[in-house]
């Protein structure tokens, strides 16, 4: 399986451990490292959000793992890329569950909020977990597919009151 990790300046060293210690534990798992290693504080996570999204809805990478200081904010950037269904999992349940029933395909970790060891538990249940095939989470998913669908586009008049006076 091929796992995509990105991470803006908050998440960047937990990223770097994280890889380290799954590419010595699973030799079955592609790890790619789409960078974000912390040199640059004005690094935004909606940048990485948006590499890693791309990556993984185009099919680059089966899933992929994006870290910030939360993994709120990750989470919020990627799921605007069509395709992408993101969440924050800070538990092991989740993390597998999020894929069971929900097909997640990047999983949102906070770096200020989880240690290396729950970090690593995490990624795990995500990447051992498989999307079920029972009708109920088809159903679910489809609907899910259904809104995205609907309302990809976003009104210009949304992003004027964000981006006014926004400067880096």
């Amino acid at each position: 399986m091929r796992i995509a990790f990105s991470s803006d300046h908050g998440g960047a060293d937990l990223k770097r451990e994280l890889v380290d210690r799954l590419a010595s534990m699973d030799s079955r798992l592609t790890l790619i490292d789409l960078g974000g290693d912390g040199s640059d504080p004005l690094d935004d996570y909606p940048d990485f959000s948006l590499r890693l999204g791309r990556f993984v809805a185009d099919g680059a990478a089966d899933r992929g793992v994006l870290i910030c200081g939360s993994g709120v904010g990750a989470a919020i950037a990627a799921n605007k890329v069509t395709g992408v269904r993101a969440s924050v999992c800070h538990d092991t349940y989740s993390a597998g569950q999020g894929v069971t029933h929900d097909d997640m395909n990047i999983l949102c970790l906070g770096a200020r909020v989880v240690g290396i060891e729950l970090a690593i538990a995490g990624v795990q249940a995500f990447v051992g977990a498989t999307f079920s095939t029972e009708p109920r989470h088809r159903r679910r998913v489809a609907k899910v597919l259904a809104i995205e669908a609907a309302h990809g586009q976003i009104d210009e008049a949304q992003l004027d009151g964000v981006t006014a006076g926004a400067a880096r």
